[in-house]
C-alpha cells in the first residue's frame, strides 16, 4: 500500500499540476516594447499593465501586425487552471502553450492580448507571496472577473475593434470563455466575436476530476492489459501488462493485481483466479485514490477543494457554449486525460442542437492535454502541435 499511496498522490499532481504552488516575488520589469525575436517578425509587442481590481495590477503583452492600420480584430488568451503566466509556460522546460498561437494570430492579421494571472508577477511563472492574491475567496468566480477586466481593457484599446474580440481558452480557460460568451452583459463586456476552445472542459468538474484521478486507471487496464477483452485479468495478462509501464504505474498496478506471480487474493474477492477489472480492481483503486471523498480527496490542498466547489457552481462549457450564437472552434487531443475528447464532441453536438450554424470540432489523434503528441496514458506536456497552430490560424483568417 505504500507504493500505491505514493501513486495516488502522483495522480493528484497530474490532475492539478501547479495549481497551488507558490513562488517568490521579483521586482517589476521595464515596460518598454520588447525587440522582435524568432517567430515575432513583423509583429509589434507592447508591454502593458491591466488593473484586475482587489489590489492586483497584472503585466500583459499586447501584440499586433507591425504594418497594420485601423482597428484590428483581437484574440484574448485565457489560461488553464493554476497560477499561469501570460505564455502559459509549461514546467520542466517544455515550452509554452500560448506563444506560438499568438504569433499565428498575428500572421492572420489579429492583435492579441496575453496576461499574467492574478498572483503571478512575471514569466516563469514567478508568483507573489501575498496569500490574498494567491488564494482569493470564490477563486473560480475571481478568475472569471479577472478575464472580464482584461476584455474591457482590450475593448478600450485604440488599436482594437471592440466588436471583433475573440476568446481563445485552454482547459479551464475554455470554461471561462464559455461562461463569458454565454452572458456578456452580466460580466460587463462586449459580446465576443468568437470562441476557440482547446481541451474543452465540457463536463461537470466532478465527472472530470473523477476521470483524472480514478477513471483513467480501469480504462488503462481494459485497454492495455485485457488482451481478450473479457473484462477479467489472468495472472499472465496482469504480468504482461506491466511490461514497459513507467515504474510508478507498474508499482501501482502490481500492488493491486499480483502477489508475486499469482493473482492477488485480496483483490480477487470471488476467488475465481482472475480479477474483474471494474468490480474487483476498480473497488481497490477507488480506495487507493480516495475518489469517493470528493471533493475533499486525500492529498488535495484545502484551497484547491474550495476552487473545485466554486467551479462546480457555474455551467461547464458543454452547457454554456450552446447559449453563445457566435462562431466556435473546439479542439481536443484524443489522448487527453484531463479533459477527454468526448466532452468536446458532446459540447459541439449541444451547440448544433441549439441552432448554432458556425461551429466545428476537431479531435487530433495521438495528442494530449496541451495539444501535443503524447503517449496514450501518459499525457506528457508540450507545445501545441504545428497542425493545431495551422488550424487556429486558418480559422481566424476565415473569421476576420
Amino acid at each position: 500500500m505504500r507504493t500505491a499511496k505514493k501513486y495516488g498522490n502522483l495522480l493528484i499532481v497530474l490532475a492539478c499540476a501547479a495549481v497551488l504552488t507558490a513562488g517568490t516575488e521579483v521586482a517589476n520589469a521595464d515596460v518598454a516594447a520588447k525587440p522582435a525575436t524568432s517567430g515575432w517578425d513583423s509583429i509589434t509587442r507592447e508591454q502593458v499593465r491591466i488593473d484586475l481590481g482587489n489590489g492586483w495590477v497584472t503585466k500583459a503583452e499586447l501584440t499586433y501586425p507591425s504594418a497594420a492600420h485601423g482597428h484590428l480584430p483581437m484574440v484574448v488568451f485565457l489560461h488553464g487552471s493554476g497560477r499561469n503566466d501570460m505564455n502559459q509556460t509549461l514546467p520542466g522546460g517544455k515550452g509554452s502553450t500560448f506563444v506560438g498561437l499568438a504569433q499565428a494570430a498575428g500572421r492572420a492579421g489579429y492583435a492579441t492580448l496575453r496576461f499574467n494571472k492574478r498572483g503571478v508577477s512575471d514569466i516563469g511563472p514567478v508568483r507573489t507571496t501575498d496569500p490574498a492574491q494567491l488564494e482569493p475567496p470564490r477563486p473560480y468566480h475571481r478568475t472569471q472577473q479577472d478575464a472580464a477586466a482584461v476584455l474591457r481593457f482590450a475593448a478600450r484599446s485604440p488599436r482594437v475593434d471592440p466588436s471583433k474580440i475573440f476568446l481563445l481558452g485552454h482547459s479551464e480557460g475554455t470554461n471561462v470563455a464559455a461562461n463569458l460568451a454565454a452572458d456578456p452583459h452580466n460580466f460587463g463586456i462586449p459580446k465576443p466575436a468568437g470562441v476557440i476552445a482547446m481541451a474543452v472542459l465540457g463536463k461537470p468538474v466532478k465527472q472530470l476530476l473523477t476521470f483524472q484521478v480514478y477513471g483513467r486507471l480501469p480504462l488503462q487496464l481494459h485497454d492495455e492489459f485485457d488482451l481478450d477483452g473479457d473484462g477479467r485479468l489472468t495472472a499472465t495478462e496482469a504480468t504482461d501488462g506491466l511490461v514497459g509501464q513507467p515504474q510508478p504505474v507498474a508499482d501501482l498496478f502490481r500492488s493491486v493485481l499480483l502477489d508475486g506471480k499469482k493473482i492477488k487474493a485480496s483483490t480477487d474477492t470471488d476467488h475465481d483466479g482472475q480479477i474483474a477489472i471494474d468490480a474487483e480492481a476498480g473497488a481497490v483503486l477507488r480506495k487507493i485514490t480516495g475518489i469517493d471523498a470528493y471533493p475533499a480527496i486525500p492529498g488535495l490542498d484545502p484551497f484547491l477543494v474550495s476552487y473545485i466547489k466554486d467551479l462546480a457552481r457555474f455551467p461547464d462549457a458543454g452547457k454554456a457554449l450552446p447559449r453563445f450564437s457566435g462562431p466556435a472552434l473546439l479542439l481536443n487531443g484524443e489522448n487527453d486525460l484531463e479533459t477527454p475528447a468526448r466532452a468536446a464532441l458532446t459540447a459541439d453536438a449541444a451547440m448544433a442542437a441549439a441552432g448554432n450554424k458556425d461551429h466545428r470540432v476537431v479531435i487530433y489523434p495521438g495528442m494530449g492535454h496541451t495539444m501535443n503528441v503524447s503517449p496514450k496514458f501518459a499525457d506528457e506536456l508540450g507545445e501545441p502541435d504545428q497542425q493545431v497552430i495551422n488550424d487556429v490560424q486558418g480559422w481566424l483568417e476565415a473569421h476576420r
